[in-house]
């Protein structure tokens, strides 16, 4: 891919302008344009991996969601071909729009991008493309979507529907029914859970706060976009540091394969004015996350997006996954329709929060506890409350970081037994330098996990309760990535294979970890000392004469942090 020259006087962190997103944007939809059919309305793109909906559901996807990215585009041209799509897709080419159907995904990437390029696509279509169409999209107000982020999909197809004065009534009833169902979901300080339970992960951001906000925003509803923006921008001010130094974000959750969809809710900051981000550190940030994946080989020889994160790879793919679900990287671009001369384009880039000093977040909603050092750009996510078993390991492993990713070995883990299951996670809260949780380890067996954060240093504490003397227990730390270097020490009950038995009774075991970027760091044992005062407490003292006591108390953790 083609970029223009870097322009480090705007943008001296990326070199990044409104021009490169331009010319990616560009680049992406010349690149697929020779795989769609001779009348345009399926782009099939190649790949191996078809997904569970099959080829024809899958090169609908391909002319939705690149649609999708020619709306933020703007570009008459581009809309034109997609124009031809239209007159014969609607016509029987495309699958119907029915309950829990991959279609359904796809009509809200259509018909919101009808509804954003009104002037330059629908308005210029013939009446009888334009009733076909809208009567194939009017399936979708009564399709029954999976209880997730899918129950927004009705919503912004009733949006446009509505707009145009199609069936309005039952757009209305699919618009009020989806954003009620959310609601429940709604866990606070601006995050939602995708469905039930406790499933955290970046769909908050590309679309449990991007399809409300921005049908709030395209209808002018000022009550709707108050409600909606104010989540959107107290969910910003976490969102923010969940960027590498590098652009890289942290890597966890499903459909990671999707790229720069990250860069999304920052630009619905910006464009709907519910931001507490300044209009140099949104770019920064946005641009951070395209230079990673094109400049890292996510965009391969024929221009395409393969299935996977930087460049093609499977551990990426879903059962959901076509060759063409890689782009609803489209949505990363939705800063296009902000006008050249706003500010989040003209503004001099500023660093984001990983670049202006060393933090430990806790962010209580999804009880994770972020890790960040300026030193080496890096991010590391402690997950302590977030899980969904059917896409470990990307929401159940004890931590992430924006330079590694899960490993098939069982990174970042408590094995008990030979299990490494973590199922059934309890937060038990999170505060200044640390979070815990119990999760379930089979049956009747259960581990309270403690971890203590300063710097890049880290405290692993696992307290194992229910299982038989002498089970072996193992610990597991973080994977080597991306020119970081993994560390993990043995502190209390473990051996220096990192493996330790369990006694009479609950019994604790302790590592030192780190994952460090820096050249020549100091050895992390001088950096903490831990030190067992009792069968289930701990004191532990940072190298700065900082410390913490922990105690397990039966049901809790109680974690002291002087003042």
């Amino acid at each position: 891919m083609r970029l223009p020259p870097d322009d480090r006087g705007r943008s001296p962190y990326t070199g990044c302008t409104r021009a490169h997103w331009e010319a990616a944007a560009d680049a992406l939809l010349a690149a697929v344009e020779p795989y769609a059919t001779a009348d345009r309305a399926l782009y099939h793109l190649p790949g191996d991996h078809v997904s569970h909906s099959g080829h024809l559901s899958d090169g609908l996807e391909g002319y939705a969601r690149t649609l999708l990215l020619a709306a933020f585009r703007q570009d008459a041209t581009v809309l034109g071909r997609y124009a031809d799509g239209l007159a014969t897709g609607p016509r029987g080419v495309w699958p119907d729009v029915t309950d829990r159907s991959q279609p359904l995904v796809e009509a809200a990437s259509i018909a919101l991008a009808l509804r954003l390029t009104r002037p330059l696509l629908w308005d210029r279509l013939d009446d009888t493309v334009r009733r076909r169409t809208a009567d194939w999209l009017a399936d979708a107000l009564t399709a029954e979507p999976w209880p997730n982020n899918w129950e927004l999909f009705p919503v912004t197809v009733g949006g446009f529907l509505a707009e145009i004065g199609h069936r309005p009534e039952a757009a209305r009833r699919a618009i009020d029914r989806g954003l009620e169902r959310i609601e429940t979901w709604y866990v606070g300080d601006g995050w939602y859970t995708d469905g039930d339970g406790r499933r955290f992960d970046y769909y908050n951001g590309w679309a449990l706060h991007l399809y409300p906000a921005l049908h709030a925003w395209l209808a002018d509803d000022r009550e709707l976009l108050s409600r909606y923006g104010g989540r959107l921008a107290r969910y910003l001010a976490d969102y923010a540091h969940l960027f590498g130094g590098d652009g890289a974000p942290v890597a966890q959750g499903r459909s990671l394969t999707y790229r720069f969809a990250t860069a999304a809710p920052l630009w619905l900051g910006a464009l709907t004015g519910h931001t507490p981000l300044s209009p140099g550190e949104t770019r920064r940030l946005a641009s951070g996350t395209l230079r990673y994946f094109v400049d890292g080989g996510a965009v391969d020889e024929r221009g395409l997006l393969p299935l996977g994160r930087l460049g093609p790879d499977t551990s990426f793919v879903q059962a959901y996954s076509g060759p063409a679900s890689p782009y609803w990287a489209s949505k990363g671009f939705l800063g296009l329709l902000l006008p050249a001369g706003h500010e989040v384009w003209t503004a001099s880039e500023e660093p984001g929060p990983v670049g202006r000093a060393d933090a430990v977040r806790p962010l209580p909603a999804p009880n994770w506890l972020l890790q960040t050092t300026r030193s080496d750009g890096l991010v590391r996510l402690h997950n302590h409350g977030s899980e969904d078993v059917r896409y470990d390991p990307f929401y159940t492993r004890l931590a992430y970081s924006s330079a590694t990713v899960p490993a098939a070995s069982y990174d970042n883990s408590v094995i008990v037994g030979g299990n490494p299951g973590r199922t059934g996670i309890e937060p038990l809260g999170t505060g200044e330098g640390w979070i815990a949780s119990r999760h379930t380890v089979g049956e009747g067996v259960t581990v309270t996990s403690v971890v203590l954060a300063e710097g890049a240093a880290e405290v692993r504490c696992h307290l194992v309760s229910g299982a038989v003397p002498g089970t072996r227990v193992r610990v597991t730390g973080w994977t080597e990535g991306a020119g970081a270097r993994a560390e993990l020490l043995p502190a209390v009950g473990l051996c220096d294979d990192l493996a330790g038995a369990v006694g009479v009774g609950d019994t604790l075991f302790v590592a030192l970890a780190r994952l460090t970027a820096e050249p020549d760091p100091p050895p992390l044992a001088e950096l903490v000392s831990v030190r067992p005062a009792g069968a289930a407490e701990l004191e532990v003292e940072w190298a700065g004469g900082t410390g913490a006591r922990v105690r397990w108390d039966g049901p809790g953790v109680t974690v002291t942090v002087p003042g």
